[in-house]
Order: C-alpha cells, then structure tokens, then sequence
C-alpha cells in the first residue's frame, strides 16, 4: 500500500504543477495533462480505497 500512496503524491504533483500552469499562464496543453492526471487520480484513489478497506477487515 505505500507504494500506491507514494504514486498518488507523484500524480498528484504532476496535476498540481500542470492545473497551475494552466490557471497562471492560460496553458492548454497543461491543461490536457492537468486532467490526464486527474483520471489516473482517481483511478488511484478507488484502488487505495479498495486496498485500504481490505486492510481494515
């Protein structure tokens, strides 16, 4: 499971990063890659959900 929470800090790094390029600077492109990362986000927050909730059982 720690290696899911380390790549939800990096996703989340790359959508922060991209999502300010974006809101800042009127960045397109950023903002196609701040969404990408917001997708695999979420992708990665249900698996960290499932994981933690087997844990917890």
């Amino acid at each position: 499971m720690r290696a899911l929470v380390d790549q939800i800090k990096a996703e989340y790094e790359v959508f922060a990063q991209n999502a300010e390029a974006q809101v800042e600077k009127g960045n397109k492109a950023a903002g196609a890659r701040a969404r990408k990362a917001a997708l695999n986000l979420m992708k990665l927050m249900k698996e960290f959900r499932k994981e933690s909730v087997e844990a917890a059982k």
